[in-house]
């Protein structure tokens, strides 16, 4: 399906006035989640970091909008979007599908000579090269779909029980699904940034190992951080992986005035 730009950035990252902090973070959310899902985050985050939560389509205030579930496509819309907001600094950051989102968007910035982001963060995920689909959600009917989603850990039971909601929503999901289920890995030379790799220790739809392989995507040895925790941990250390984000933009900060210090 084609999707033409239309509002470009405030398409899909809104119509927030562009940062005031040290650095922006570009979110890439998880199958099913929407700007809501991070709310929290953007207010502990402030005022050092603006988070951007990527709006994708068929969710939340795009709701009625055809789902995309071409990841080539995807990606060309969203890095379109990322250089039309980037007024500064910025990160990616991605859980679950959204990892691999983010990756793929740094691989897209990098093919178009834009500026690299300071790191990239990619949370829950094995890597491109690396991962196991271990079952085609997408192909699921609705009923199994459902089930799916209640394994995973992240929807609320009394939503996956509203069968008039689960209508609207399930197209957005499976394509997500989809997205990530058909996803076909491009080789490319490593990426010439830091990168953080984010695990949950008790992830049952990530196996560390398969998470290792992110380091064949790196020019250095990407850092690693496992929290507490299932597929969803990021929900229970907001403040921690917030902290990591800072650490990256003070590390930045205090090497870029070093280098002014020394013309």
């Amino acid at each position: 399906m084609s999707l033409v730009s239309a509002g470009g950035g405030s398409r899909w990252f809104g119509s927030v006035a562009r940062s005031t902090g040290d650095a922006q973070v570009f979110v890439f959310p998880y199958a099913g989640g929407i700007a809501a899902s991070f709310m929290e985050w953007q207010a502990m985050a402030e005022p050092e970091l603006s988070l951007q939560v990527a709006l994708m389509p068929a969710r939340g205030i795009r709701m009625h909008e055809p789902p995309v579930d071409d990841v080539t496509e995807l990606v060309d819309q969203l890095a379109t979007a990322v250089i039309e907001r980037v007024s500064g600094p910025f990160l990616l950051f991605g859980h679950s599908l959204g990892a691999l989102v983010a990756f793929e968007v740094t691989r897209e910035l990098r093919r178009r000579g834009a500026p690299d982001p300071l790191a990239l963060l990619v949370s829950g995920a094995e890597a491109p090269q690396t991962r196991l689909i271990r079952q085609r959600c997408h192909e699921l009917d609705d009923t199994g779909l459902i089930e799916a989603l209640r394994d995973f850990g992240a929807t609320p039971a009394g939503l996956l029980a509203d069968r008039e909601m689960m209508e609207l929503i399930l197209p957005g999901i499976r394509a997500d699904f989809a997205l990530s289920e058909r996803y076909a890995y491009r080789a490319e030379p490593p990426l010439e940034l830091p990168v953080h790799v984010l695990l949950g220790d008790g992830d049952e739809h990530v196996d560390l190992d398969r998470a290792a392989g992110w380091a064949l995507e790196c020019a250095a040895p990407p850092q690693r951080h496992v929290f507490a925790g299932g597929h969803f941990f990021l929900t229970d250390h907001q403040s921690e992986i917030l902290d990591i984000m800072r650490r990256i933009v003070a590390d930045h900060t205090a090497v870029a005035q070093s280098s002014t210090k020394d013309r």
